[in-house]
């Protein structure tokens, strides 16, 4: 079991997206720890996005990594290069819009959308940013994105009838 899930944390590269510093009032003062978003994929339509909070940096990221794998979810892909159809995530006040470009087009996106557009696999997609721009709800609303891609094949499946009469 356990040298099924080294290998599995190997095949994922990981990207940190956010770190920030959280600050807990109590009645002895402030007491200070830090929070870290990471997002891992394998660059062929595997991604997955975590937190983690720890009282040191690189524990927090560790959280981070090992929440983000729990995490991981297969991303509809069409030639291993772009999405299926156009789709809106929304997590918070943030929302994303994702749309699948031509071949040759790259990842038009930035910040958190692009890390995880990269992890994820894709090579050519454009995306726009409505409404807030934190860097975790960007992130969270960019995954719903791709999680609500459909192929054909599978509305095909879902409707019972063929790919060809859809």
């Amino acid at each position: 079991m356990a040298r099924i899930d080294n290998k599995k944390k190997k095949l994922l590269e990981e990207n940190v997206i956010s770190i920030s510093r959280v600050t807990k009032v109590t009645k002895g003062g402030r007491h200070f720890r830090f929070s870290a978003t990471v997002v891992v994929g394998n660059r062929k339509g595997l991604v997955g996005l975590g937190t983690g909070k720890a009282n040191e940096v690189p524990e927090a990221i560790n959280k981070a990594i090992q929440a983000a794998n729990k995490n991981v979810t297969k991303i509809a892909l069409i030639d291993n290069r772009t999405i299926p159809h156009e789709a809106i995530g929304k997590v918070g006040r943030a929302r994303v819009m994702i749309k699948p470009a031509k071949e040759g087009t790259g990842i038009i996106a930035g910040g958190a959308v692009r890390a995880v557009v990269e992890l994820a696999g894709i090579h050519d997609i454009v995306s726009k940013s409505l409404g807030s721009n934190t860097k975790v709800n960007m992130a969270k609303a960019t995954i719903e994105a791709l999680k609500s891609q459909r192929t054909p094949e599978h509305i095909a499946a879902l409707r019972g009838i063929s790919k060809e009469e859809l």
